[in-house]
């Protein structure tokens, strides 16, 4: 492979996903994005961070899941973590929708202006897409191109995860993963996108977060802090592209 690069990720990683990682699909998936980079083509996120969100949320870790559709298409925006967006970037709508949501459940501010939700992935929120790349100003741009085929092996190893996990799917992309997670066992819940085109159809009424806080304590798990605060710096990638 020449774009995809996870030599990144922890060993829990590698380790659910070996079979994957060497699949004809992954790597034909590999050479749609490179042509795209040899043709001109800017794509989102830059290329260090597709996979971000699994870098930051190591396996062992997770506790929760959010599930988008594909990154932010305009530029500055996408950094491998869905709905988030970097330091000092205005909030996109619908994470200013995930911010209301936020209030009238729990009460609490976002805390500012700030959009990366960085600390949420750092307490084992693994915020991910069904996608996990796009070209600019081109939303849905690299749909079925091998990536759900990805994301659904990320879903699958979570099903197996020694614990229980909560799966947040918001909008209908990220239902369509439903069927690969066990619901005897973790808690699935669904909403609309939080998109202004959709969340005014049940997003704000679903009750994510605080349902979310309620299972993981009866679990005697301690609840997400669903606050967002600044980072003390501007936000630096892990490792180099």
């Amino acid at each position: 492979m020449q774009y995809l690069d996870f030599r990144w990720l922890d060993q829990g990683w590698t380790q659910q996903l070996a079979a994957s990682l060497n699949n004809d699909t992954l790597f034909a998936l590999d050479h749609f994005l490179c042509k795209e980079v040899a043709s001109g083509v800017e794509v989102y996120p830059p290329r260090a961070e597709t996979f971000q969100a699994l870098e930051l949320t190591r396996w062992a870790n997770v506790q929760v899941v959010i599930l988008g559709q594909d990154p932010y298409h305009q530029p500055g925006q996408a950094h491998g973590l869905s709905f988030s967006v970097r330091p000092g970037v205005r909030v996109p709508p619908s994470l200013q929708n995930i911010y209301k949501a936020q209030r009238q459940q729990l009460g609490t501010d976002h805390g500012g202006s700030t959009g990366c939700l960085r600390t949420w992935a750092q307490q084992g929120v693994l915020l991910l897409n069904t996608v996990l790349s796009v070209r600019a100003n081109q939303a849905a741009s690299h749909r079925n191109q091998g990536w759900e085929w990805f994301t659904d092996q990320v879903i699958k190893a979570l099903n197996e995860h020694p614990q229980d996990v909560a799966f947040l799917l918001w909008g209908s992309h990220a239902q369509r993963k439903q069927s690969l997670i066990t619901q005897s066992r973790h808690l699935i819940l669904q909403a609309p996108h939080p998109s202004p085109l959709s969340a005014h159809r049940g997003f704000f009424e679903a009750q994510h977060f605080s349902k979310v806080n309620d299972w993981l304590k009866a679990q005697g798990r301690a609840p997400i802090d669903w606050r967002v605060t600044q980072p003390e710096r501007a936000f630096e990638h892990v490792h180099a592209p």
